[in-house]
């Protein structure tokens, strides 16, 4: 019996041929599947395919192109224009999914503000620092660019250097802010409003945060005794605090000067530069103590070969105490104030210096003892016109080379 084939039950022949169409069919669907097409008031980025007077070609990916033509040519900013350039990655911003001649209409001004805005929200969540230039500035304060935004630092928000910097209030904010164009910053997002195009921005907040990171690093670092320069960055009555680049060191008083000082104000001011020395450093709270006088030269040090027993010498009365006598500052050495106690005052019996001297007063005063080591030097006013002083003072009143020997011999008879 002749045996026929059952229609349906038949074993096709594969051919290379069918192989292929299946092949060319899976990828096709697997790349509709991956591509998405671009929606309206997407955020996209592409190549740069062509540039011309008239209109820019973008390359999207996956066979899709976008183009920027008409009035989004003439919204982007000069400057921006000239920078494009074929295979240029850029993002755009899409204005139309579709248009009459199927192109994907793009817009690259509103995607530089969209992408700007979305690098300032990041950065108010995040509350990050970002360094930029300042740009210009108005009544309030100065501004601040963020991409191509236009953010706001008010003045109340300025680091103490740049408020330093502004110099006298007085001065019209023109000439204040005019300053600190130019200059680099720091700042952090504070505040963003895209609804009403605000942006405010903070010196002090990025500042502050930078600071707590160098001040960290700055006393790991710093060793008492060595040498550092700084900005002094405020005076008080008790001393003077200096910014030494992350963190503030102070210095007292009483290590201005080896002179006295009655106010900081008459050794430094506000945004002098100044080198000074470490003399102490507390990490647990974050204290660094300075000192002025240190790098001066010590006028007690070799005091004994500028002064001798019997002297004369011009001083001024600084002090007056009740019990103890006068304080006189000596002319010639500012730095140096001797005693003169209650009995060097007068060979008449007095209760109080007062009787004999007033402060501010200038006088002529005998050195009794000179001891460097210890900082002192004795007067005495009683003995400036005692006669067993007359033949030391007729010598000082000759050359140096005839005193030196009668002044040696004054000095070994114990005068």
């Amino acid at each position: 019996m002749e045996s026929r084939e059952i229609p349906g039950n038949e074993t096709p022949t594969e051919s290379k041929g069918d192989d292929n169409f299946a092949a060319s069919l899976s990828d096709y669907l697997t790349r509709s599947e991956r591509y998405d097409p671009p929606k309206k008031n997407q955020l996209v980025s592409g190549k740069i395919a062509a540039v011309t007077d008239r209109e820019i070609l973008i390359d999207l990916g996956a066979k899709s192109e976008g183009i920027v033509t008409g009035k989004e040519m003439e919204a982007l900013p000069k400057d921006f224009r000239v920078t494009l350039e074929i295979g240029q990655e850029v993002y755009a911003y899409v204005i139309t999914p579709e248009d009459r001649n199927g192109n994907v209409v793009l817009s690259l001004a509103k995607a530089i503000n969209e992408h700007d805005w979305r690098t300032a929200e990041e950065l108010f969540q995040k509350q990050d620092a970002m360094e930029s230039h300042i740009a210009g500035f108005n009544k309030g304060g100065v501004i601040v660019k963020i991409g191509r935004l236009r953010g706001f630092v008010p003045a109340s928000q300025l680091s103490l250097t740049h408020q330093r910097m502004m110099g006298d209030e007085s001065l019209p904010p023109e000439q204040r802010y005019q300053k600190l164009v130019g200059q680099k910053t720091y700042v952090k997002v504070i505040e963003i409003d895209r609804e009403r195009n605000r942006l405010i921005l903070s010196e002090r907040a990025a500042s502050k945060e930078a600071r707590a990171a160098q001040k960290d690093k700055l006393l790991s670092e710093i060793d008492i005794g060595s040498i550092v320069e700084g900005e002094v960055s405020s005076v008080k009555d008790f001393g003077v605090f200096v910014d030494l680049g992350g963190a503030d060191g102070m210095i007292h008083l009483s290590e201005l000067s080896y002179q006295r000082v009655k106010h900081p104000g008459e050794v430094v001011r506000e945004g002098d530069h100044v080198k000074v020395k470490v003399i102490s450093v507390d990490k647990d709270s974050g204290r660094i103590g300075l000192s002025l006088k240190s790098l001066q030269t010590d006028p007690w040090s070799e005091l004994d070969k500028r002064y001798r027993p019997g002297q004369l010498v011009e001083a001024e009365i600084i002090k007056i105490h009740p019990k103890h006598g006068a304080f006189a500052r000596l002319k010639d050495d500012e730095a140096i104030e001797g005693l003169i106690p209650l009995s060097e005052l007068s060979d008449k019996m007095i209760s109080n210096p007062r009787e004999v001297l007033k402060e501010n007063q200038i006088v002529t005063l005998r050195v009794m003892r000179v001891e460097p080591e210890q900082k002192r030097i004795a007067l005495s006013l009683k003995r400036v016109s005692w006669a067993e002083y007359a033949d030391l003072d007729w010598q000082s009143e000759l050359p140096a080379s005839e005193t030196e020997a009668p002044a040696e011999a004054a000095a070994e008879e114990g005068v």
